[in-house]
């Protein structure tokens, strides 16, 4: 942990930085695995929605 002191002695504690990396592309397989989940997801929330205009 980085900690300055000013003069009248009160302390700063800064915490360490995480080194940054840039993000890879995904993959076909990852870009396939996301197309599923959105998929599923619209699904899922469009089945909700039904369900609840046919409850009500």
């Amino acid at each position: 942990m980085y900690t300055t002191v000013n003069q009248e002695g009160i302390l700063n504690n800064y915490a360490t930085e995480p080194q940054m990396y840039y993000a890879d592309y995904p993959s076909p397989q990852q870009q396939r695995q996301y197309a599923l989940q959105g998929a599923f997801a619209t699904l899922l929330v469009a089945t909700v929605i039904l369900v609840a205009l046919g409850v009500s």
